[in-house]
């Protein structure tokens, strides 16, 4: 008998890997097959086995449930599609907050727009990879589900919060402006083009862009985040280039 479950707390290939191997230590399971993408299992075994059997042969991040059923006669409200999303994102908002506040903090005696958009883009640089590097080996494998070059390069994933860094203190010492501006439409133009990909094609991943340790969602908020800081670029480029 075939029969699928939802599993929560896979975030990468290893996730997938771990929970297959578990399951089929049970001596009933014929097979155990994870969408990592659906976050669901398939398990084909010779009778029905408990919930809470198959709970207690998982790590203790991963939580198995019943697969929920869709009929005609459910319906998913949009607003309450969107109010979770939002409750999920709340952290990304309220950073992006704090980076914006700051930044006029700095200016707001003597404003310039040139020197807000740098000192913006320089501490969402910086605080940005602080997450990034809290778990460097997690968000390599999550970053290398949806960033093209990371797929590409294994190494890419694990230098990645170094070159925001990098462009962190560039932008915020003022230093080879021009060079930290290019790097940063080609770094982020290879993530927002694997962003797209995965919003157009409605998977479901997690999101890098503060590491793992906040877990969220893949949404709209990452491309137009990755967006801003490709128009502040090219903005500042052309200022640069002009003067």
């Amino acid at each position: 008998m075939k029969r699928t479950y939802t599993i929560d707390g896979m975030t990468c290939n290893g996730c997938k890997a771990s929970v297959e191997k578990h399951l089929k230590t049970l001596h009933n399971i014929i097979s155990a097959s994870v969408n990592l993408e659906k976050k669901e299992v398939e398990i084909e075994s010779t009778s029905l086995i408990s919930l809470e059997k198959l709970q207690s042969t998982l790590p203790e991040k991963f939580s198995i449930s019943e697969k929920e059923k869709e009929t005609v006669f459910k319906v998913t409200p949009n607003s309450t599609v969107s109010k979770s999303e939002l409750k999920q994102l709340k952290p990304l908002f309220i950073i992006f907050a704090y980076i914006t506040i700051a930044s006029i903090l700095l200016h707001y005696k003597n404003w310039r727009w040139n020197a807000f958009m740098l000192d913006f883009m320089g501490l969402f640089y910086i605080v940005f990879s602080l997450f990034k590097l809290l778990d460097l080996k997690g968000f390599s494998k999550s970053f290398a589900m949806y960033d093209p070059l990371a797929k590409t390069l294994s190494g890419y994933g694990f230098i990645y919060p170094f070159i925001e860094v990098v462009l962190g203190l560039l932008f915020l010492f003022r230093v080879k402006i021009l060079i930290a501006l290019i790097l940063t439409l080609v770094v982020l133009g290879m993530t927002t083009i694997g962003v797209t990909k995965i919003l157009l094609e409605k998977k479901t991943i997690p999101c890098a862009c503060l590491g793992t340790t906040l877990k969220l969602p893949m949404t709209k908020a990452t491309l137009i985040e990755n967006t801003i800081m490709m128009v502040m670029a090219v903005i500042m480029g052309i200022k640069t280039y002009s003067l």
